[in-house]
């Protein structure tokens, strides 16, 4: 596939981190998208800003719990309609969420929701629209894995539900590869395998997962920004949950706003400040 333009392309988890971003630029380059997410408000605002970035491609937004095959072939035959298509030409099977670290010591119910997310996520997914991007005459499937599908710990904690899945997404499209190559070989498959990327994994897994943030997601969030830390309000209006970015610009994660007050710092363990840029990163306005 040489370029994106006048393709239709779905992505799961296109409310934040990488699935927002792929939507950005995939409707940059003329693609139209339908993506999904399990958290409408997140969702929003990446339509906001994709349909204002690119006015002139259709973009769908569609509520999905990508764990429930219910859900997810009603999402498919959404993104059928409203795309008036039986054809798809590109699946990113991005969503996912973290939790059920600990075997020994962890709730099954957590540890199994994980892995429902992160492995039947992909699975429930490429079982619906598969067969659409075998009907077209150009199709890829992308899915992510993630450094744990390499390594199952890091730093000797624990991520057995995670890292189980990861492992999974890795050996069922590295599989696909000899049978698209055999039954479908206009189709190509590729699985991403990222390191740390500053997204909003921790806070939306902490939503998913239901209750309050917990000390090992405020651990995370430490562990990320690493030191006095700038709280980076984005300009477009309306969108109320701040960026928060480590002193040296490069990490982010992104905070709900019930967690943005007075006992933040106290939370994180060091001082923060405040300003204001775009999404780009240019350059910044007034400090509030």
């Amino acid at each position: 596939m040489k370029d994106f333009k006048n393709k239709i392309a779905v992505v799961t988890g296109g409310g934040t981190g990488m699935g927002r971003e792929l939507v950005l630029q995939l409707a940059e380059e003329g693609c139209d998208v339908a993506m999904c997410d399990v958290i409408a408000e997140n969702m929003e605002e990446t339509f906001e800003l994709v349909t204002e970035q690119s006015p002139d491609v259709l973009i769908t937004k569609h509520t999905c719990d990508v764990s429930d095959e219910e859900q997810v072939l009603k999402f498919k035959d959404e993104v059928l309609l409203e795309h008036k298509t039986e054809t798809i030409n590109l699946l990113f099977n991005n969503a996912g969420i973290g939790g059920g670290a600990s075997f020994v010591t962890g709730s099954r119910e957590e540890w199994e929701r994980c892995f429902a997310v992160c492995w039947y996520g992909v699975y429930y997914c490429s079982r619906a629209f598969i067969p659409h991007i075998v009907s077209s005459e150009e199709g890829h499937v992308i899915n992510t894995s993630s450094v744990n599908g390499f390594w199952a710990s890091l730093g000797g904690n624990p991520h057995t539900s995670y890292s189980a899945a990861k492992f999974a997404v890795k050996g069922f499209s590295e599989s696909l590869i000899d049978d698209f190559r055999l039954n479908a070989p206009h189709v190509g498959v590729s699985v991403i395998m990222p390191g740390h990327i500053g997204t909003s994994i921790a806070i939306n897994t902490g939503k998913i997962l239901g209750g309050e943030r917990t000390e090992e997601d405020w651990e995370m969030v430490k562990k990320f920004l690493r030191g006095p830390t700038t709280i980076i309000l984005p300009v477009k209006t309306g969108i109320v949950h701040p960026i928060i970015m480590g002193s040296d610009n490069s990490l982010g994660i992104r905070i709900p706003a019930h967690s943005f007050g007075p006992n933040l710092s106290e939370k994180l363990g060091f001082p923060i400040t405040t300003t204001s840029v775009n999404r780009y990163g240019e350059k910044p306005l007034n400090n509030p």
